[in-house]
């Protein structure tokens, strides 16, 4: 007898340790990169889940939901739902935020910060709205009535004329703000300066002057070395 197996056996051996190898290599798992840096807690949020929080919208109009309004319609939305907080044309109550007005007011020594007024970008009213109001209920408002909503605002500060005419998703980013201009985009790291040359470093006031003291809250320096020199402080 051959002390050499014939190479029918060998066949057979090598064969068989390979199905042996393959069959080991099924039963070991597959560990993927991702599944390595988590923590073992929580699961993966649903898509449902992600829509519900992803509701942000840009100035160039993305993220704004299919839907269209207009003033006509906001008017009754703006009485119903904001008018106790915003006033009937958007003015303020007590002491709630005024929306409309304002106009050429930034550079006095009282300066009427509405939307009007001061906001850049239209975008910035949309997302407030459906992510914030109405107060104590906000993300009730479905995006016909945001369209709506926004559409009176802006004839409210006459940034639009017509209250039939239709905000939408499509014509949304043709509404242009007025001080839109006079907002500059900062590529200053976090502690460097303005580059020379750079908007609102023209007309700056030379220095700073106390004109008022607060009499009732009593914040004001009483005297001595604290207190502003040439002041009466009460």
């Amino acid at each position: 007898m051959s002390k050499f197996p014939n190479r029918s056996s060998v066949r057979f051996a090598i064969a068989g340790l390979t199905v042996a190898i393959l069959g080991l290599s099924a039963a070991a798992p597959t560990v993927h990169a991702e599944e390595k840096k988590t923590f073992g807690l929580g699961r993966v949020a649903t898509d449902a889940e992600v829509k519900a929080w992803d509701i942000d919208v840009r100035p160039d109009g993305q993220g704004l939901p299919v839907g269209k309004g207009n003033a006509a319609k906001g008017e009754a939305i703006f009485a119903a739902k904001c008018a106790i907080c915003h006033g009937d044309f958007a003015e303020g109550v007590d002491r709630w935020p005024v929306l409309a007005g304002g106009r050429d007011t930034l550079k006095s020594e009282d300066p009427v910060k509405t939307v009007g007024s001061y906001w850049p970008y239209l975008s910035t009213v949309y997302d407030y709205i459906y992510r914030s109001m109405p107060f104590g209920n906000a993300q009730t408002l479905k995006p016909d009535e945001v369209y709506s909503l926004v559409a009176y605002i802006l004839l409210m500060n006459d940034v639009i004329e017509d209250d039939q005419f239709e905000l939408s998703n499509k014509t949304f980013t043709s509404i242009k703000m007025p001080n839109e201009k006079n907002f500059i985009d900062d590529e200053r790291p976090d502690t460097a300066t303005l580059k020379k040359g750079e908007p609102c470093m023209k007309d700056c006031k030379s220095d700073v002057k106390i004109t008022k003291t607060a009499r009732i809250l009593d914040v004001t320096p009483k005297g001595g070395d604290d207190a502003p020199k040439g002041v009466a402080v009460d």
